[in-house]
């Protein structure tokens, strides 16, 4: 059977660390009030640099590591909702600056679960055939949408990306998953809201952008604690894989109660969650990517581990994968 496989890791982040402490001066928080509430102490934030900047240098970082050549790549996908343009997609930047004149390139847009979906697309033309490997990214400068007014959210996000190589295998690879949407519940989490505005359009009605990042973040948290614990059960039913023969659990790095909640729920050790939102907060679709690639950098899996890689954002959306690494 053609699996596809993580042949390589990597991630980019902005070099500017901002801090609770830091946040404190320009809103109303404290470090004790953001850290009990989200776990998460600091964060990147761009001192310039656009989604593209870390797109590209995740994109570099992953192939480098998987030793090959730029023109040897067939697929990239980048999953963002802070991307520089609306055209062109982060992946034809990433396809130009890298020079990987050979690949098909194209973005995906599912917001946190953005990585997931993007992974899932890239498993399924590999699967298929269509393809044998691709450069799958998910890269954000959410500081660009954040109400730095609102202590709501601005606490909560960073900025960063995150990668993988994978390709077409016969051992390991993605054994089972599942993503999902639920699109009654798409106005609690949203961004980027443009009015219908044009010459020949008057009365548009809502003339307000709605720029900003707006949560409810109890619809949210209470969102995310049933679907990551469904889907979780879910993908390792469907595998007839028991949580016990998981190494580890990546889940998206949305807030470290949610990750607590969920481990209590699956009766899983909280050990197995790995947890770096503390360092670098809630980065939407890079936050996975970014996870893994600690991970294994960190030298804490091995091949042949079984792991689970979950995510939950706007849409609102979810993705699960049980990978043997």
């Amino acid at each position: 059977m053609i699996r596809t496989r993580i042949m390589a890791t990597g991630a980019c982040v902005p070099e500017q660390i901002i801090t609770n402490d830091d946040l404190s001066k320009i809103v109303d928080t404290s470090d004790e009030w953001i850290s009990q509430r989200t776990g998460i102490r600091e964060r990147r934030i761009s001192a310039g640099e656009n989604t593209s900047a870390l797109a590209i240098g995740t994109a570099k970082q992953v192939i480098e590591r998987a030793e090959i050549s730029p023109e040897d790549v067939d697929l990239i996908i980048v999953a963002s909702v802070t991307p520089d343009y609306g055209t062109p997609s982060l992946a034809c930047m990433v396809q130009k600056e890298l020079g990987m004149v050979n690949a098909v390139a194209f973005d995906v847009v599912a917001a946190c679960s953005g990585f997931m979906f993007a992974l899932s697309i890239a498993d399924k033309y590999i699967k298929t055939g269509v393809y044998r490997n691709a450069v799958v990214i998910g890269a954000e400068t959410l500081s660009k949408i954040v109400n730095w007014e609102d202590r709501t959210t601005c606490v909560l996000f960073g900025d960063g990306a995150g990668g993988a190589y994978v390709e077409a295998s016969e051992e390991g690879g993605i054994i089972a998953e599942e993503l999902g949407s639920k699109g009654e519940l798409c106005d609690i989490l949203t961004e980027g809201h443009t009015a219908c505005d044009n010459a020949f359009n008057d009365e548009s009605g809502d003339h307000d952008p709605k720029y900003y990042i707006y949560m409810d973040g109890r619809a949210v948290f209470k969102f995310a604690i049933k679907k990551v614990v469904e889907s979780t059960r879910n993908v390792l039913a469907k595998a007839d894989v028991d949580m016990e023969d998981i190494a580890y659990v990546i889940p998206h790095q949305a807030n470290a109660r949610i990750i607590d909640v969920v481990a209590h729920k699956l009766k899983m050790d909280d050990s197995k969650f790995y947890k770096n939102m503390e360092h670098y907060g809630n980065t939407s679709s890079a936050s996975v990517p970014m996870a893994l690639n600690e991970l294994n950098e960190k030298g804490l899996i091995q091949r042949g581990d079984k792991i689970i890689l979950t995510g939950f954002g706007g849409g609102m959306t979810w993705g699960t994968m049980l990978v043997e690494w």
